[in-house]
């Protein structure tokens, strides 16, 4: 489901998303300013973990088997 919304954009932003479209890089407006909104969600989250690895470290439950499991597996050829 979409919603269709107003927003205020200065002048140079809308110049660029009309570029954009008019050089077939997006189908419209929208597409564009949904594309931008998907990355600054990705940025977000990725903040978020970056802030979560910071806090906790990168260690974690099964660090110690794989620290074990390295010397002691075993390969057939």
């Amino acid at each position: 489901m979409t919603k269709q919304i107003a927003i205020r954009l200065p002048d140079e932003l809308v110049a660029f998303l009309d570029r954009t479209v008019a050089e077939g890089r997006a189908s419209s407006r929208a597409s564009v300013v949904s594309s931008a909104l998907e990355r600054e969600i990705r940025r977000q989250l990725a903040e978020r973990d970056a802030e979560i690895l910071r806090a906790v470290g990168p260690e974690d439950d099964l660090d110690d088997l794989v620290a074990w499991t390295v010397p002691h597996a075993v390969t057939e050829d």
